[in-house]
């Protein structure tokens, strides 16, 4: 990573939104085609509430070719920010698209949870975060009940008498 995004970077993290905003977005005009400068300028809009200016630069990202541990988190960023946007059917298509190359990154799955639940796929909200928590818990209690939440995850509505 070179100097100037490992300032940028730092500046984000320390608080400094507006100046990391201001330094990434003149990073990627000088270098549009970069695109984890897409990436972190898109991560900087977000940082600052600013979803709607955040989309192009994830999806130019996206379109660009990112190193897999940094796409994944690309897609989810511009999924969530669809999200927040509510744009729900985007961010379900791009969450999915996230998940199928990504089958292993469980916190996207949380985040495909949420955007089900907005769009009133309550089971299969309900139904995607319980396997998600199973899967990635260490809770000795939710270990001990494990067999039955998997067995009750896709039968939340029905009831046995």
């Amino acid at each position: 990573m070179d100097k100037q995004l490992t300032h940028i970077i730092a500046l984000r993290e320390n608080g400094q939104l507006v100046e990391a905003n201001k330094l990434m977005v003149a990073l990627v005009k000088d270098h549009p085609e970069n695109a984890y400068y897409q990436f972190q300028c898109a991560w900087t809009y977000d940082s600052l509430g600013q979803e709607k200016e955040a989309v192009p630069h994830y999806e130019k990202a996206i379109q660009l070719g990112l190193e897999p541990v940094v796409l994944v988190d690309a897609y989810l960023g511009l999924g969530s920010t669809y999200r927040t946007l509510g744009q729900y059917e985007q961010a379900k298509r791009i969450l999915q698209q996230a998940i199928d190359l990504f089958p292993e990154a469980e916190h996207v799955k949380v985040f495909y949870a949420m955007t089900l639940y907005n769009l009133g796929e309550h089971e299969k909200s309900m139904e995607t975060l319980l396997n998600t928590l199973l899967l990635t818990t260490n809770h000795q209690g939710i270990k001990d009940y494990r067999k039955a939440i998997h067995f009750y995850s896709d039968k939340l509505d029905q009831t046995w008498s």
